[in-house]
């Protein structure tokens, strides 16, 4: 039996309450290390995951200082740049945490065979849901919080990020201790502290997917603006 199984109406309730009332306690502007002093102070490290895409390991490196030995999620979809990879073996190897790579259903070679080759060009949203909504999905039932680096500055629809809510979606809290920082705040942090950053962030990339659906950024166009070029998709559906 997991921790899921675990769940009921009353202790789902519970934690709903407890998001709500840790929003109101530290409003919009706290900072990153008061929003995981609060975490810590009402969870076990056990109970709470980090979501990383490995762009940088900034969320990470800040959530283990007060967290150490935190499992950090990364949704390995089989189409990742070797960039990033290397960035996963490097927080691996240097950060006091415990990655976990979470795998879809299918490998992508199972998946060509069921859905046809290069799902991802003909139809990219059922390729993300396959590839990291369902697998992220199942992951996060083990957990009753999750952290994510969702930040209010790198796309319209992330303008209105909470530091703390309640994540209808997965069932558990959602944490954001870096929304209110700028991409300049990000690395400049990362380059203070020594934490590992994808390569590809200084290369035109500040926003990094799946290597098949993820272009460099011209200068002055929105940062997230190389995911899914060509196509109305602006999000993978997991922060929706």
């Amino acid at each position: 039996m997991n921790a899921a199984d675990l769940k009921t109406a009353d202790s789902v309730a519970a934690d709903r309450a407890l998001a709500e009332a840790g929003a109101a306690e530290l409003g919009l502007d706290a900072s990153a290390t008061e929003v995981i002093a609060w975490v810590a102070a009402n969870f076990s490290v056990a109970e709470v995951a980090v979501a990383c895409s490995m762009a940088d390991a900034v969320l990470p490196a800040v959530v283990a200082e007060q967290l150490p030995g935190v499992d950090v999620l990364f949704l390995e979809t089989g189409y990742h740049f070797a960039e990033t990879h290397a960035t996963r073996n490097e927080v691996a190897a240097s950060l006091d945490v415990r990655i976990v790579d979470v795998l879809p259903v299918r490998t992508v070679e199972e998946q060509d065979a069921e859905y046809g080759p290069r799902l991802h060009e003909r139809d990219p949203g059922t390729c993300c849901r396959l590839r990291k909504m369902e697998p992220l999905a199942r992951a996060l039932s083990g957990y009753r919080l999750w952290f994510t680096g969702v930040r209010r500055e790198e796309a319209p629809t992330r303008t209105n990020t909470p530091l703390i809510t309640w994540d209808a979606a997965h069932g558990l809290i959602k944490v954001n201790p870096l929304a209110g920082w700028s991409f300049d705040e990000l690395i400049s942090h990362a380059t203070t502290h020594s934490v590992p950053v994808n390569l590809l962030l200084s290369n035109g990339y500040p926003s990094i997917g799946c290597a098949p659906c993820t272009r460099p950024v011209a200068e002055g166009e929105d940062p997230r603006a190389g995911r899914w070029a060509g196509v109305a998709k602006t999000e993978c559906g997991i922060h929706q």
